[in-house]
């Protein structure tokens, strides 16, 4: 059996080799102009459509490819960097949760936005690009055919014209060209179909791959939008939370330095001496003027006995007509500005000795 196996392999080897013997013998005779050839124009401009469609559509997908990897790139940088600010943000920091979870669903969405990338618009490229080679190796084959079918034209019309006519090998080459011709038509047809049929639907396939593609741009960068927009919200309440903190420490070192101030300017109204109290007869300062200060903060009036403050004001200090009226951190003044235009105390009122810094 082994050697019957052999001698099949041969005899398919020797009539493949006798194939090419042929189509090559009847090529140069073509080329020569001593054998006419089958021509197809309209065929030949199908081809050229085939052609030029696989070119375009390979082209696109491997675009696509690349705009995938790209997509993949942005994907891999955008995590790293959300991981570093989900990292080195604080326990105590605003949104800590929320900005865990933002993270969390941007990484998502470029995961999705990838996958529909590569089930959609990528594979419906590759799924109609399958076809292609298929159909590529029957254009080959037929035209192999078509030479066949020329060379054995060709041998039957050479035989008719010979003087000596040899019936039996005329039957045989009647019946080879018949048989080419048969092949030939079949292939001829197919293609025929096929061609025209493959080249009207490269424009659905385009419509399909790039609405396809961009409806998954559209509802990724609008939900990636949403997720930006989240996150600026949250670095805003974060500073927010910074300002409030500085602004609450700055406070306290006020509160403490007035205080002091408080204590310096309570220690100086006790041993003020009872003459710069009581003489006001220079006509500068008001009766019972003890030492100038300064509005450090903005004091709104609450009662009709109390003097409402501006930052920067100057207040002449007065001691009290009855020293038992006066509360723990509480001065009697005027502000200097009406006393050098009235000249007289009606104006006076009491505020909080720590809204104001000794001059």
């Amino acid at each position: 059996m082994a050697e019957i196996g052999k001698g099949v392999t041969a005899g398919k080897l020797a009539i493949n080799v006798q194939k090419r013997l042929t189509r090559a013998q009847e090529k140069v005779l073509q080329k020569l102009g001593k054998a006419d050839e089958t021509r197809d124009a309209a065929f030949e401009e199908m081809v050229a459509n085939f052609n030029k469609q696989m070119a375009e559509g390979t082209k696109v997908q491997r675009d696509l490819k690349a705009y995938q990897t790209a997509v993949k790139t942005m994907h891999d940088a955008s995590r790293r960097l959300q991981d570093c600010l989900a990292d080195m943000y604080e326990p105590d920091w605003f949104g800590k949760e929320e900005m865990d979870a933002l993270v969390e669903d941007t990484d998502t969405l470029w995961l999705d936005y990838h996958q529909n990338i590569t089930d959609k618009s990528l594979q419906t490229m590759d799924s109609y690009l399958a076809q292609f080679p298929d159909i590529k190796a029957r254009i080959a084959k037929r035209d192999r055919k078509m030479v066949d079918f020329d060379s054995a034209r060709h041998h039957f019309a050479s035989l008719q014209k010979g003087k000596k006519k040899d019936e039996a090998k005329i039957a045989k080459a009647e019946e080879d060209l018949g048989r080419a011709q048969k092949i030939f038509e079949e292939l001829n047809v197919e293609l025929q179909d096929e061609l025209p049929a493959l080249w009207d639907r490269r424009v659905g396939v385009y419509v399909n791959t790039f609405q396809s593609l961009a409806g998954h741009q559209e509802k990724f960068h609008k939900e990636m939008s949403k997720l930006s927009q989240d996150l600026n919200d949250i670095m805003t309440k974060l500073e927010d939370q910074r300002q409030l903190k500085k602004g609450a420490t700055a406070a306290s070192k006020t509160g403490d330095g007035a205080k002091s101030e408080e204590a310096n300017h309570s220690q100086s109204a006790a041993t003020a001496p009872k003459s710069s109290v009581t003489n006001g007869s220079d006509g500068e300062l008001p009766p019972g003027f003890l030492y100038k200060v300064k509005a450090i903060h903005e004091y709104t009036a609450t009662d009709g006995d109390e003097l409402e403050l501006q930052i920067g004001d100057i207040v002449l200090v007065l001691a009290f007509d009855n020293p038992d009226e006066q509360d723990d951190g509480w001065l009697m003044g005027m502000k200097e500005s009406q006393w050098l235009q009235n000249k007289e105390t009606s104006t006076k009122g009491v505020f909080p000795e720590n809204f104001t810094q000794k001059v």
